[in-house]
């Protein structure tokens, strides 16, 4: 298992990119969250299959069709810190 967190930059909020991430997630039957954050970017904390995490990652640097994903930041959390089973919209 792998747990991570992500912050996506760009044209990445008011193009249903929460939406799409967590349709996305889902598909792939990971948990975690997304959530907008007040700088403009997205945050994405997610826990799954290291695979299934690579993958959601890879869509993540394209996005929905109307956003602009100009960088992905990585950024890996202690074990344990994803509560859960599913992948939420956060408030």
């Amino acid at each position: 298992m792998t747990e991570a967190a992500y912050r996506v930059w760009g044209r990445v909020q008011g193009v249903g990119f929460r939406w799409w991430t967590r349709s996305r997630a889902r598909s792939l039957r990971l948990a975690g969250t997304v959530r907008n954050s007040p700088d403009g970017s997205v945050e994405v904390r997610v826990r799954g299959p290291e695979d299934a995490v690579a993958e959601l990652v890879r869509m993540l640097h394209q996005g929905p069709p109307r956003s602009r994903v100009d960088a992905v930041e990585v950024e890996e959390i202690p074990s344990g810190s994803i509560p859960g089973d599913s992948f939420e919209i956060a408030s």
